[in-house]
């Protein structure tokens, strides 16, 4: 039997800093009208876990986390995250963010902020 048809291919980026992304929309939840762009780089078989790559220019966004997890390490800018409630973090190259389900706040972006994520959907009922 050949197994290799059931070998799932790797997902690669070799510079996820440097690597071409598609053209930036705008970002919904921008409140100094950003823009945004992201380019997914993998997703697991049942859709509940995807791997990508995104980017923001400067400006301030509302962050809502319903539903999933969201692991980032950020790549390339600048930000200051917010927690509703007050807690501020610093984000800036080699940083790692890790923003649970039912997390809330803003983003300030100073520099256009680069950085490959991780998210996790949680299944309804579970």
């Amino acid at each position: 039997m050949d197994t290799t048809a059931l070998v799932p291919a790797l997902a690669f980026l070799a510079d996820a800093a440097n690597a071409d992304l598609p053209p930036a929309n705008p970002k919904p939840t921008s409140t100094t009208g950003q823009q945004e762009t992201t380019r997914p780089l993998w997703q697991s078989p049942d859709g509940l876990v995807e791997v990508g790559v995104w980017e923001c220019d400067p400006g301030r966004f509302t962050a809502t986390r319903d539903g999933y997890d969201e692991v980032c390490q950020v790549l390339t800018g600048s930000a200051t995250v917010h927690t509703e409630g007050g807690e501020a973090v610093e984000l800036v190259p080699g940083s790692t963010l890790a923003m649970p389900a039912g997390w809330r706040g803003t983003w300030q972006v100073q520099e256009t902020l680069r950085k490959v994520y991780v998210l996790r959907t949680h299944r309804a009922g579970a």
